[in-house]
């Protein structure tokens, strides 16, 4: 994973998808022969179809969990990854619609519990952003198409898979780099991000009594379709490069994050974030 230094050029349209990409993102985590950590766990992972999803999918089945997948519409991306769960032993449902409406996230934490008999893990990981040069450039809708994707969807696959997490269930929230850091040119990206640090330790509180652990990720630059489809090529050929170890991630490395902070072993661990960023120094 680490000799890739520095991307081929190219550009997608939102969303992007993994078939199209060069490299492919490399979605195996570390080659480990899996704990069976997750064993007979039930999770539901948004925007499972590709990247950090896809790569969290793979992982959670090598350790015993089956897996529903809930993406927009990347089907050929979604078909992959369930035939790559299936191959290791894992039941893989996938279920596709829009995160940001909350009728379509109740039916698809019905439509898990339904298929695997329950849920014992919530990956809200689903997420978009758009380059812009300012604040200026961001309307009204895509603003609220951000913080629909990227935060309320969050409060609404929480409040769907609460009717059916248990004792000792976890709930695992995607942020990023930049809620720490800060990026002028995805600034209400940024600003969703910093929001789910502050919904993961709330809501890790208000959890905290029924022993439901609230935790999060925040990654740093990952090869993932999300690059080439909010970025120039230029961009998109140095993407990563700016980190300590000059290189950016990929998504197989942020993979393990989640299943620790989903087994037993992060069982006194909650309210916290997890920092897979290549090195930068963030203080969070």
């Amino acid at each position: 994973m680490a000799e890739q230094h520095s991307f081929p050029p190219q550009r997608q349209e939102q969303p992007g998808e993994r078939s199209k990409m060069t490299p492919k993102p490399d979605s195996q985590p570390p080659e480990y022969p899996g704990g069976r950590r997750l064993q007979d766990r039930r999770a539901i992972i948004t925007g499972g179809d590709s990247g950090i999803g896809r790569a969290v999918a793979i992982a959670f089945a090598r350790e015993g969990a089956d897996v529903a997948i809930v993406y927009l519409n990347e089907h050929k991306d979604a078909e992959e990854t369930r035939k790559e769960v299936e191959k290791i032993g894992a039941r893989c449902l996938t279920i596709s619609g829009d995160v940001g409406e909350e009728s379509f996230c109740q039916k698809a934490v019905q439509q898990t519990v339904a298929t695997l008999g329950g849920l014992d893990i919530l990956i809200n990981n689903a997420a978009e952003q758009h380059a812009r040069a300012s604040i200026l450039d961001i309307t009204a809708q895509a603003l609220e198409k951000t913080f629909r994707t990227n935060i309320f969807s969050m409060f609404y696959m929480t409040k769907a898979a609460l009717e059916f997490l248990k004792e000792g269930s976890a709930i695992i929230n995607t942020t990023s780099v930049t809620a720490y850091e800060g990026n002028p040119t995805l600034l209400d990206y940024a600003t969703t991000k910093g929001a789910i640090v502050a919904f993961t330790r709330s809501l890790a509180l208000g959890l905290a009594e029924r022993n439901i652990r609230v935790n999060a990720v925040a990654p740093g630059p990952i090869w993932t379709p999300l690059i080439p489809a909010s970025y120039d090529e230029e961009k998109v050929s140095k993407f990563g490069l700016n980190t300590p170890m000059k290189r950016a991630g990929q998504p197989g490395e942020v993979a393990p994050s989640y299943v620790f902070l989903a087994s037993a072993d992060a069982s006194y661990m909650t309210g916290q974030v997890l920092h897979p960023n290549g090195g930068r120094i963030v203080n969070g």
